[in-house]
This record gives C-alpha cells, structure tokens and sequence, in this order.
C-alpha cells in the first residue's frame, strides 16, 4: 500500500489547506479523522470547530488570521 503525500498551502489571512491527509491534530492534541480530499485548518484559533475553519477569520484585522506564538 502506498503513503498518500499530504500537501499544505496557506491561505493569506485564511485557513491552512491541507490535501491529502487522513488525519489531523485536534484542538486536545487527539488525531481528528479527516474524510475530505481537502480541509480548511483554522490558523486564527477562534473557530467554533476547531481544528477546521469556520470562516471567524474574515471579521479580523488583515495579518490577525495567524496567531503569532
């Protein structure tokens, strides 16, 4: 069985979009099953439904979608 390459590519003021993966860190640290060829990862850590993006980050100052440390 061959390994699915997982790509990332993040989105400016936007959410991480995550390609190929089978899971994902959840907001506890437990793996989330991902079912989607591609998910929206929240970057700005105010979605509602974390890890996934919930669009929160569209009512932030630009450059506030990233959270910094």
């Amino acid at each position: 069985m061959s390994e699915q390459e997982v790509r990332t590519r993040a989105c400016p003021d936007g959410p991480l979009l995550v390609r190929g993966a089978t899971e994902w860190p959840g907001p506890d640290g437990e793996a989330v099953a991902v079912t989607r060829p591609v998910v929206a990862v929240c970057r700005c850590e105010r979605s509602q439904r974390l890890p996934w993006c919930d669009g929160t980050h569209r009512f932030l100052a630009p450059g506030a979608a990233v959270r910094q440390g």
